[in-house]
This record gives C-alpha cells, structure tokens and sequence, in this order.
C-alpha cells in the first residue's frame, strides 16, 4: 500500500512539474537565453497555422505511428499491425502519464499480448528486441545531429569541431559495438569477458546476463534487423517531418543541418525521468538550440510547443481511446465466450 501511496505521490509531483514548466515556459525561456516572450506573441504565431498545415501534421503524425507497428510486427511474428498499433498507442499513453512510466507500459503490454493469445517467451522477446532498436537508434541521434552541423559548418571553433566528430564517432562505434554483441556469438563472448573484467572489481559477473538477453533476441535480431531498421527508420524520419513542418509553419525553421540537431536533441531530452517523456524539458532544450541558431523566441516557443503536442499530449487522449476498444473488445469476447459456455452445458442428451 505505501508503495502504491507512493507512486500516486511520484506521479501526480510528476506530472504537476512537467504543467509547471509548460505554463512557465515564456519565463523559463527568458532566463534561458536572455529574450523576452509572452505568451500573446506564442498565440499570434499559433493562430498563422492555416487548415492545410494542420492536415499535414495530422498525416504526418498517423504515418509516424503506423511505421512504429512494423517495429513491433517485425518484433513479434503474429502481430497484426492493428494490434501493435493499440499496444503503441496504449503503452505510450500509460508512458506519457507516469514518472518511470515504461515500466507499467511494460506490463500493460504483456496483458494485451496475453489476452490475444501470444505465448509468454514471445512478448518477452518482443519487448526487449523493440526496446534495444529503440535504445540503439536513441544512441545514434545524438551523432547524426552533430555529424549533420559539422557537415554544415556550424561549429567554427577548431577544437569544437574536433570533439564534435570524436564523440560522433565513439557513439556509433558503441552502438557497432552492441549491435555486433545481439548477432554474432563470438562478439558476444568477447564483450561478455571485457565487462566481466570491468566489473570485476565490484565482484559481478556480467557475461551471463548479456548473454541471456542476446539469447532472447538474437534468433529475431538475425532475421528481422533490416525491417527492424527500416520501419525505425521511417518512424524517426516522419518524427522529423513534423518537426520541420511546426518551423515551416511558426518561420522557425533554421536549415536542414540545424533541424536535424533540434530533432536529435528533442529526442535525448525525453529521457529526462524527472517528468514523463520529458515534458516541458524537451521543450526548454528545443527552444534554447533554435535560439542559438538565430531565431526568435516566439516563433522557437511556439514550434517546441507544437511538436511537444505531436509527440506526446495527443499521444494520451489517442491511447486511452486505444486502451478503451481493447477493454471494450475483450469483455465483449469474455461475455461471448461465457454465453457459449453456458449453452453448451445446459444442452442435454436426446
């Protein structure tokens, strides 16, 4: 009970910063990068967006969303890309509402698995190949946005410039790394013997964890990694899309190098666990970098603000719809299966 009490706490504290730092954000903005903005200036560029531009968004956001299924089909063969769709929509909006909420989408995901009949060793396998892809290409955004500003020349400073490719670099090669430990058997060992090593100091052994894990997803990983790849891929790039048409739409748009480092930063900051998918700290980290590439704050504000909407509060009405159907649908079979049940029983022999 006190755990539960607690939790309901962590949530609702949570969820009330995150409020805070939305409705604050003109002020937060101020501090941040020394230019006034009021939310006046944020409504007038709200109210430019004309109906076409609102429909592309929509679009946008629904193709975003059904490339995301191919994650989760390509993760757990059976699955209809209806149902990855639900469960999507469904562990987002659970995600979106709690600190720490991924662990209840977790748990969400494998009672709508389990009530559609998949067995308990696929929805494991499911759940940590998606959650590695999603892991390995959160690694490589950060790289991308650096590589595509030093492609651009953004970064003058010689020894920026330097550092910038270097930790490009060792981030990919991590994830190389990785992925090569998920494949190949002999990577693995080798890995599992250097974290061995490594943590031998603390008197733990790495090796068979790791290689469980790669168990589990490697029979998957092996056969499925380009539509794996591919369908996340699709997923980031229409994420982008959206973010670029919210500049397009505000005349916040910076240039292709710099949208692409915005977009990578937006998505680091949704790790930020002191709020729920990092809202109102996305949206502070995305107006500061649109700020330092030239553009004004009310224009930055409202973009932040919009995809802020695409990416995470649309998200919450749009899975409780999701979870409702799926409760919905499941009584009414529970209710059908009952009432079969129950007439076959009564029926006697002639």
């Amino acid at each position: 009970m006190k755990n539960k009490w607690l939790q309901a706490t962590l949530s609702a504290l949570s969820l009330a910063l995150a409020v805070m730092l939305v409705l604050y954000l003109p002020q937060i903005v101020q501090t941040l990068t020394g230019k006034p903005v009021s939310w006046q200036e944020i409504g007038a560029e709200f109210g430019q967006l004309g109906t076409g531009t609102i429909v592309l968004m929509v679009g946008l956001w629904l193709l975003s969303l059904f490339a995301y299924t191919f994650v989760l089909t390509n993760s757990m063969p059976g699955l209809s890309n209806l149902q990855a769709l639900t469960l999507n929509a469904a562990g987002s909006a659970v995600s979106n509402l709690l600190p720490f909420g991924g662990a209840a989408g977790v748990a969400l995901t494998f009672a709508m698995c389990k009530g559609w009949g998949f067995p308990y060793r696929s929805i494991v396998v499911m759940t940590l190949v998606s959650g590695v892809w999603n892991t390995l290409f959160r690694f490589v955004l950060p790289a991308v946005g650096i590589i595509a500003l030093l492609m651009a020349g953004e970064v003058i400073n010689p020894t920026v410039e330097q550092a910038g490719w270097v930790g490009a670099v060792s981030i990919l090669v991590l994830v190389a790394v990785v992925a090569a430990a998920l494949y190949w058997d002999r990577a693995a060992l080798v890995l599992g013997k250097v974290l061995d090593a490594l943590a031998r100091p603390f008197k733990k052994e790495v090796s068979p964890a790791l290689d469980r894990l790669r168990a589990d997803t490697a029979g998957v990983v092996k056969t499925r990694w380009p539509g794996l790849s591919a369908s996340m891929i699709a997923f980031l790039v229409l994420q982008w899309a959206i973010m670029v048409v919210c500049m397009q739409a505000t005349g916040a748009y910076p240039g292709l190098a710099q949208s692409i480092a915005v977009f990578a930063l937006s998505r680091v900051l949704t790790a930020a666990l002191i709020t729920p998918s990092g809202a109102g700290i996305m949206e502070g980290g995305v107006v500061l970098l649109l700020v330092t590439f030239g553009v004004d704050t009310a224009p930055a504000t409202a973009t932040a603000l919009l995809f802020g909407f695409w990416t995470y509060t649309i998200e919450i009405p749009f899975g409780g719809l999701a979870l409702g159907a799926w409760a919905l649908l499941r009584r009414r079979n529970s209710r059908g299966a009952a009432t079969e049940t129950t007439s076959e029983s009564l029926k006697a022999p002639q």
